[in-house]
């Protein structure tokens, strides 16, 4: 009977593959930003092969997506706010966004979502991922000028908003109806999007 040599080089898929990918993922991207990693280097953080990051998960950015565990996926939610183009499309973003975050199926996961990205080990995610893997293509999927500008001062308000009215609980903001907080915050957001910037 002869013994089989143990195989070298990188571990087959496996049950616990997909978990490892992500493992590794979300790590490289907190330290790293979204810039600075590859699906070459989340593979072998992770003792994959960069074929099956990609088996699993297709691109970078649906990895950073999965890596953020997101209980919605933001740009699908926001499909119908791009499709109508940039007119009206601060008042609809933020009804959709308003929409999500007062489900209190979803309003756990993403304030445990919120509170890790405003951690500083979490920060990076928030400026050299979230940023440009999702708001920045939302910007240019709508059409603005400048969506490399545009898309943080929108960010501003958005999270802005989900301090005061999520995290903090702020009256009235916290009890306010969310039509108010459209009809308040749309006109800035829209002036963010569509407005000549200096």
């Amino acid at each position: 009977m002869t013994e089989t040599a143990p195989r070298r080089g990188r571990r087959p898929g496996a049950p616990d593959t997909r978990a490892a990918i992500l493992a590794a993922a979300r790590g490289l991207f907190a330290a790293q930003g979204y810039a600075g990693t590859s699906v070459r280097s989340v593979a072998a953080a992770a003792g994959v092969d960069a074929s099956l990051v990609h088996h699993y998960f297709g691109t970078k950015d649906e990895l950073f997506i999965a890596a953020l565990e997101l209980p919605v996926d933001p740009r699908s939610r926001l499909a119908g706010v791009i499709a109508q183009g940039p007119d009206g499309a601060g008042e609809r973003m933020l009804r959709v966004f308003l929409s999500v975050w007062d489900d209190p199926e979803l309003k756990l996961p993403l304030l445990g979502l919120a509170r890790n990205m405003l951690d500083p080990s979490g920060q990076r995610l928030l400026s050299d991922g979230f940023l440009p893997a999702i708001l920045q293509p939302i910007g240019v999927a709508l059409g603005v000028d400048r969506p490399e500008t545009r898309m943080p001062l929108v960010a501003s308000q958005i999270i802005g908003l989900i301090m005061l009215r999520y995290l903090l609980e702020v009256e009235p903001l916290a009890s306010m109806p969310a039509d108010d907080v459209v009809t308040i915050y749309a006109p800035t957001v829209q002036r963010y999007l569509t407005v000549p910037l200096p």
